[in-house]
């Protein structure tokens, strides 16, 4: 059985993407979560970051490596059309290397609202790139997910940028807007949100870092 390492799912982005996934393909695991501190995963994953996924004597770390390595073994992390395969590629790969500004300027953090100070232009640029990127896998596939109709890494990929859009109340086109309505609504996205919202743990550098970013206007999380 898969072992899955994450961390804090009021923080961990990474986490997210990979534990959807599996949840979706309904394959066996178990879940093992290490609360966030600096050096808190350097004894138990070579990168010393999280997600981490276990199989016997096989590690794999990276959320893309994870990825792939879960695709080569089960139907339903990719899609099955070769060149919808290649487009959701493209798209996850683009997620994992860019968007910086949105990474910098908007520390995920489930069940808290916050009204930035300002949108930067870097930000608002990462912000047109991604309404552009969602609307061209809609118009291609259909909808109305990024594929089609069904579930695939691609929208797992971009789970925890729905969840920064709800945080901070990010501007995006109407469509770009809706597609992040139809993440939230997912029944493993509720999951997830609502584990990070019972969470009474808190690492300062994360908090201080999210509520530097703007003025807090609610915080449904448990208390600390």
């Amino acid at each position: 059985m898969y072992e899955l390492i994450i961390t804090n799912k009021a923080y961990s982005s990474w986490s997210l993407r990979v534990w959807m996934v599996l949840r979706h393909l309904r394959v066996p695991f178990t879940e093992r979560l290490l609360p966030y501190h600096p050096g808190a995963f350097r004894s138990v994953t070579p990168s010393g970051n999280v997600p981490c996924l276990v199989d016997g004597d096989v590690t794999v770390w990276d959320t893309t490596a994870i990825i792939e390595y879960l695709a080569e073994r089960h139907k339903g992390v990719w899609p099955e059309d070769a060149r919808v395969r290649a487009w959701a590629r493209c798209a996850t790969a683009e997620m994992h290397s860019g968007f910086r500004a949105l990474r910098n300027d908007c520390s995920m953090c489930v069940g808290v609202r916050i009204r930035r100070h300002q949108v930067s232009v870097a930000l608002q640029a990462d912000l047109a790139r991604l309404a552009a990127l969602w609307a061209d896998g809609l118009a291609r596939h259909g909808g109305p997910l990024l594929c089609g109709t069904q579930f695939t890494a691609a929208d797992a990929f971009f789970a925890p940028v729905a969840s920064r859009v709800e945080t901070y109340g990010l501007p995006l086109p109407a469509a770009a807007r809706a597609y992040v309505d139809r993440l939230l609504a997912l029944d493993l996205m509720k999951e997830w949100v609502a584990a990070g919202i019972a969470e009474t743990l808190r690492d300062p550098s994360h908090e201080e870092d999210i509520m530097s970013q703007g003025v807090l206007l609610e915080d449904l999380r448990a208390r600390a």
